[in-house]
Parts: structure tokens; sequence; C-alpha cells
């Protein structure tokens, strides 16, 4: 084997080892900034020794057994040997490495334990985003900071200081009890979904979308829902980024440049994971999630799946759900995106109604989407020139390159109709 092709290798195993390695080091080391240096230890190790010997049979296994005679082999150099000897050695001594298939359960538990540890509230969202991708997404800050376009010290400054925040305030590796695993679930849902929509449609830069993004964020999503899986809200959300990814071939056009939802080549849908989204769905809804924040969007997005045509689009339905996620989940957001349902079910003079109670809400002063929902409500009634102002000033508010050029082009489409 020759070393770029070793190194290929160990890249694609570590990228799907990655996360179990670290949450298995982590339960038994206690922390989770030193059960990554011993990954990564274990990392070189493998990119030294695998191109003269081979990719072993099980490269999780050797990877883990690596990282424990590291550890093994640290803790005899201490002073206080004896003690952490006793507290950790001794266990890592014993444990025998795993073949293909061995504890599952107690696999599954130790990334369990890695989620909600990544995603800990003594953490800024910054912060548990670029570790969640971190350990469980297994890339490396420069692909973090490529994603985010942030420099890359910034990730790798974050990602420091996270590990350290997390040691300093003693944060156990640990599921979280029952009573406290709701409130601490809804953080790791949110950031996993962070991640995706930061795929899905890019805050700033040249690219409309991330695709790599939103395939990291599905992945931990699916994880989790075979960790959870009595979680009706992982469903939910899996479903939701499911049917929304299915899009993702038709939201651009050839040269990069957005295409907006009424005006996508359905065809390009892709009908493998709109069936896994509304299966994911069903799955949700069978366990009292029908209610729940990503359930109804999951199901908001499912009305569109479902349309062949966007005028078979069932929009009075989809008001209808917005209206019940106003009440589960209020926010601005949440009342712009209802105005717009409205608008497409009753006529845009509704719709127009509603967006103008919105003006003045301090929330959406910069959100662009705000003035670019009213200035295609304006075009629609055929109030043109005001149409133009609103998405010249949508244009001004955008960070991303791609949807400022298309809201430009809106505007002059509107000043041409000017009369």
């Amino acid at each position: 084997m020759t070393a770029p092709d070793a190194r290929r290798a160990v890249e694609a195993v570590w990228r799907i080892e990655s996360a179990r390695l670290i949450a298995g080091l982590a339960r038994m080391v206690r922390d989770l900034g030193t059960a990554e240096e011993l990954a990564q230890d274990a990392l070189v190790s493998a990119l030294e020794q695998w191109p003269r010997t081979g990719i072993p049979r099980n490269p999780g296994a050797w990877l883990m057994t690596a990282a424990k005679n590291r550890a093994v082999d640290g803790i005899r150099r201490r002073q206080n040997y004896q003690r952490k000897l006793e507290e950790v050695g001794r266990g890592l001594a014993e444990e025998h490495a795993p073949d293909a298939g061995d504890g599952v359960g107690e696999i599954d538990d130790d990334l369990l334990r890695l989620v909600f540890t990544a995603c800990h509230p003594v953490l800024s969202t910054e912060a548990q985003v670029a570790l969640t991708l971190r350990v469980l997404g297994g890339l490396t800050t420069e692909e973090i900071a490529r994603a985010f376009l942030v420099p890359e010290p910034t990730v790798a400054q974050r990602i420091t200081r996270a590990k350290k925040a997390l040691a300093k305030a003693g944060v156990p590796f640990e599921v979280p009890a029952e009573d406290q695993r709701p409130a601490r679930l809804a953080s790791v849902l949110g950031v996993i979904y962070l991640i995706f929509n930061e795929g899905y449609s890019a805050t700033a830069g040249d690219d409309w979308m991330r695709p790599e993004l939103c395939a990291d964020a599905l992945r931990l999503g699916r994880v989790l829902a075979g960790l959870m899986p009595r979680e009706p809200e992982v469903h939910g959300l899996v479903a939701l980024m499911e049917i929304q990814a299915s899009r993702s071939r038709a939201r651009t056009g050839p040269d990069g440049e957005p295409v907006l939802l009424l005006d996508q080549d359905r065809a390009k849908w892709d009908q493998l994971l709109i069936r896994r989204g509304l299966a994911a769905l069903e799955r949700a809804e069978s366990l009292g999630g029908t209610y729940r924040p990503y359930t109804l969007q999951a199901a908001i997005a499912a009305c569109h799946a479902r349309a062949r045509r966007p005028e078979d689009t069932d929009w009075t339905r989809i008001a209808g759900l917005y209206e019940a996620l106003s009440l589960v989940a209020p926010s601005p957001i949440v009342e712009l995106n209802h105005a717009v349902a409205i608008g497409m079910a009753f006529g845009p003079a509704v719709g127009l109604e509603l967006v103008d109670e919105l003006v003045d809400e301090p929330a959406l002063k910069d959100y662009h989407l705000l003035p670019s929902v009213r200035g295609d409500l304006l075009a629609k009634l055929g109030r043109h020139e005001e149409a133009k102002a609103e998405f010249e000033r949508a244009a001004s508010l955008t960070r991303n390159e791609r949807e400022r050029a298309l809201l430009l082009t809106r505007a002059r489409e509107s000043n041409a109709q000017t009369p």
C-alpha cells in the first residue's frame, strides 16, 4: 500500500470511527480534551504503521487499542501514578479491544453521552457547533472554518475553550438525568438543525448552499434517532432535514444561482430522501409528537414534497400548521412564514396585511427576508415601485452574495414593470 493510499484510508476510517473512539475514551478518562488527544495520537500511529502493515481487519478496534495503550503509558509517566492508575489505568489495561459488533450497547451509550456533552449548556452556541462537528462529525478545524467562513484560528480557539470550559465546570460524561433530558435534548437538536440550515441556506459568502454541512447534520440526526428511538422530536427533526435535503439538486441553477421553491424542477427532487422523511414523520407522529416544533415543520415540508406541481400545494393546510407552530414555538419568523402561507392561500392582500404588522418587530429589524417577502407580495399586487424598494433593502441586508444577486434581479424586474 502506498503512503497516499494509506492516508486516504486512514482519513476515511477516522471520519467513520472518530466519534465512537472519542466517546469510548471519554467514558474511561472522564475528560473530553484528553480523549480527543488520545484519539489523535492513535490516528498518528495509524498514519505511521498502516502504510507498512496494511489496513487492519477492524480499524476501529485497532485505533481504540492504540489509544488505550497511549493512555496507560501517559499515566505511568506521572508522579501521581498510583492514584491515577487506580482511577483510570486499571480499567484501561484490563479492558480488551472489542471485535466487530462487540459491545454495541456500550458504544451506543458512549455516543449518546458524547452528544449531550458536546452540546452542554455551559458552552456558547458557537462552541457547541464547533465541538459537535469536531468530535461527532469528524471534521477537521480547517473544514469547520471553511464551512462557516471564519478564520481557522477562531475555530481552533472555540474548540480549545469549549474543552476547557467543560473541564472547569466539571461536566460529567454522562446522559443527563431524565428530568433534565428534555431541555438538554432541545439544545442538541437545535445545534444539529443549525448546522443543517447553514448548509441549506448559507448566511454569508459566495455559495447559496454548502451540501457537506447538510450531509453532516443528516448523519448526526440519523445517529441520534438510532440512539433515542422513542423521542418523537428526534424523528421530527430527521424528517424535516430529509425532506428539505431532497430539494438540494433543484435549489441551484447551472451557474450556482438560487432557484426559489415554486420555480424548482420537482423532477430533480430526491424521492428516496422524501420517502425516508415521510417515514420519519410518521414515526414522530406515532410517538405523540404531532404538535411539537420539528414535527410540525416536517409536516409543512411534507405538504410541499407531496405536491407534484406548485399549484397542487395545500397552502391552507400549511397556513394551519404554521398557526399551530406559532402556539408551541412562537417567534416573529414563524409569524412571517405564516403570513406567506396565508398570502398563498387567501391572496397577497391578506398576506401583506399580516406582514405589515411585523414591520416594527425589533427581532426582524435587520432580517432580510422581511423586506423580501413584503416585496414579493407588493409585486403580486402590482405595486412595483414599492416592491423594488423592498427588494433593494433586502439585498442590502443579506450577507450571501448569491442571494443578493437574486434580490437585485427582482428589484430590476419590478422597476421594468413600473409605469
